[in-house]
């Protein structure tokens, strides 16, 4: 019981170390984010459509 004690106190004393992002901060990087993830979905999506294409001509 006492090694739970000390785990927890100290989880305590690290989290009070944390800086957290400010709101603006993380709608940036959530804007970051959502627009790569949607970039990258059709770059691979006109990349597949591409290979399929050639892989059907052949065939």
């Amino acid at each position: 019981m006492g090694k739970i004690k000390a785990f927890l106190s100290e989880t305590v004393v690290e989290m009070k170390k944390v800086v957290w992002p400010s709101w603006a901060s993380a709608v940036s990087s959530m804007k970051v984010v959502l627009i790569s993830t949607v970039l990258f979905a059709v770059l691979f999506g006109v990349v597949d459509y591409l290979l399929l294409s050639g892989l059907y001509s052949v065939f």
